[in-house]
């Protein structure tokens, strides 16, 4: 039987008089809010879990059931408050992540389909543990099941490592909903106590084109017949905005007389919210020479409605280009910054450019700075040394 200070993030526990989750890959300040689980075990296995929210609270709980357990009165098989099977939260989840995630819900909706349902949508919450959720992770890691059929993607290669991430992120994010008003779960989760751990990602990798390819991909859009599909890569290599950025602009949001663009950016983490943009003439020109439909979308999707895919028509394009098959659309992202830092362009306006909330998600591109930094280092001895006139009286004059 314990106390610990709950971690809403991690949902892992720690010391009563910690500051911070103990979670090192966590690390969330534990304030005055928070809030305290009482575990009680029987045989090695919980039987009595809750997370109430103050430590007063906590302490009468652990007493009851202390002196409950002494008496004799504590019915290990009591019954619960009913748990639900992940299905019956993931579709709550996507009622609100409809609404709450317009440009990525979907993305959600099928890695749900694709790997989470097969394998934990009707089991209950309690029941999915950590060695479940790894096993999903050895699978995918090695391209087959333990039954020996193949577990791979469509192109039939083992899945990346940010692929499987965004399985686990997925379930976390499910698990902490169903902690919300709709289902009030308390109970344990694959992730409590490090059971699960993230796959390790190159976050530092920045994808640029050198000169050869850029060019090749310049010419490729210049002659292929489809100028919205042309268009559409021509304003990603121009603004570094996300695809699902481009895919909600409207006619309404361009102001040629003024030269910008209004989007609606997504952030991971706090939703969306609306800039408008001052643009390079290019940006208007290739918007100028698009061709006009009676949809309001820039890029129209099936029926005039909001384009929800890019995958087909970017798979041809790079192909005719010679562009290496690793590089990804997003990859025309991270070259518009890449460009940007390799010719001194300060790290705040890379920051603005690209619409990032958080100045260390634009430090992955310092190091193409470098170049920039030692110029300013070498001219450091010019710009701080003092420039005295000279006394010296020359003899031949």
């Amino acid at each position: 039987m314990a106390i610990t200070s709950y971690c809403e993030d991690c949902y892992q526990g720690s010391s009563l008089d910690a500051k911070v989750c103990s979670n090192a890959k966590c690390g969330t300040p534990l304030g005055r809010n928070r809030r305290y689980r009482v575990k009680v075990y029987k045989n090695a296995r919980p039987v009595f879990t809750k997370v109430v929210d103050n430590l007063t609270i906590a302490r009468e709980l652990e007493a009851t059931v202390k002196a409950d357990i002494l008496r004799g009165d504590f019915d290990i098989n009591q019954k619960p408050t009913p748990i639900p099977p992940l299905n019956e939260v993931w579709n709550k989840y996507l009622l609100w992540a409809r609404v709450n995630k317009p440009a990525t819900w979907d993305d959600d909706l099928f890695n749900y389909r694709k790997h989470l349902e097969p394998r934990f949508g009707k089991k209950r919450l309690d029941v999915i543990s950590g060695m479940n959720v790894n096993r999903m992770k050895l699978e995918m890691t090695k391209g087959e099941t333990k039954d020996g059929k193949p577990c791979l993607s469509k192109r039939g290669r083992l899945y990346s490592a940010s692929t499987i991430k965004h399985q686990l992120v997925l379930l976390k994010h499910l698990y902490k909903f169903a902690r919300g008003r709709d289902f009030k779960y308390r109970g344990e989760t694959p992730f409590d106590d490090d059971q699960v751990r993230m796959p390790h990602l190159d976050n530092k990798r920045t994808p640029q084109l050198g000169d050869a390819q850029l060019a090749a991909l310049w010419d490729t859009l210049d002659i292929w017949p489809n100028q919205l599909q042309s268009g559409f890569i021509k304003l990603a290599l121009l603004t570094g905005v996300r695809r699902s950025t481009l895919f909600t602009l409207k006619w309404e949001d361009v102001d040629f007389e003024m030269g910008m663009i209004t989007l609606l950016i997504s952030h991971r983490r706090k939703g969306t919210e609306t800039v408008k943009k001052t643009v390079a003439p290019a940006v208007m020109e290739v918007l100028r020479n698009l061709p006009r439909t009676e949809s309001p979308y820039v890029f129209p999707g099936k029926g005039g409605q909001q384009r929800t895919d890019f995958k087909g028509p970017w798979l041809r394009i790079r192909k005719a280009a010679g562009l290496p098959e690793d590089f990804r659309f997003h990859d025309l992202r991270h070259n518009f910054a890449s460009y940007h830092a390799s010719n001194g362009t300060d790290l705040q306006v890379i920051q603005q450019l690209m619409n990032h909330r958080d100045y260390r998600t634009t430090l992955k591109y310092a190091h193409l700075s470098e170049s920039v930094v030692n110029e300013a280092a070498i001219r450091s001895g010019e710009l701080l040394t003092p420039k005295r006139e000279s006394n010296v009286i020359k003899m031949n004059e």
